[in-house]
């Protein structure tokens, strides 16, 4: 199945202000995961940093989210503090937005509608929840909060 509209043609905007268009991750693997510094996954930062220094072919993008239990109060710049502080988080992480509703963010509306990705139309659950796109940009599979970043197949 293919896809309708490619993620390739996607962008979103760095939490340090940087347009970032999705065709610079040709070729390589891309999880998506939106985040949050108080929740119980939290520390699944750690877990995505490593993956992400272990794994030269995979691409973590990170999008923090005020979605559920409102679990990202922090501005920005207070999240891109507590990333590196706290976690030393090196993967790309985006200005802070919606992951689910009608005002959710354009790579969000493309990962969770069947008519743009070809299969899924599943929202995020909760916080952690990680879309993994293959090397030919298509989304290939999801996974809960619950499972670790390092316990995925890649």
């Amino acid at each position: 199945v293919i896809a309708n509209e490619s993620f390739y043609s996607l962008k979103a905007t760095s939490n340090t202000g940087e347009e970032i268009h999705f065709d610079r991750y040709k070729n390589q693997k891309v999880l998506i995961v939106n985040l949050a510094s108080k929740c119980a996954f939290t520390p699944q930062y750690t877990e995505l940093e490593k993956l992400y220094e272990k794994d030269g072919n995979l691409v973590i993008l990170g999008f923090p989210s005020n979605n559920f239990g409102k679990q990202e109060p922090g501005n920005d710049a207070e999240i891109n503090n507590f990333c590196k502080i706290n976690y030393g988080i090196t993967f790309p992480i985006f200005k802070k937005n919606n992951v689910k509703g009608n005002s959710k963010q354009e790579v969000y509306k493309w990962l969770t509608d069947k008519n743009k990705n070809a299969w899924n139309d599943i929202e995020p659950q909760w916080n952690f929840y990680k879309y993994l796109i293959d090397e030919n940009g298509n989304l290939s599979k999801i996974f809960s909060s619950s499972v670790s970043p390092l316990d995925i197949k890649l």
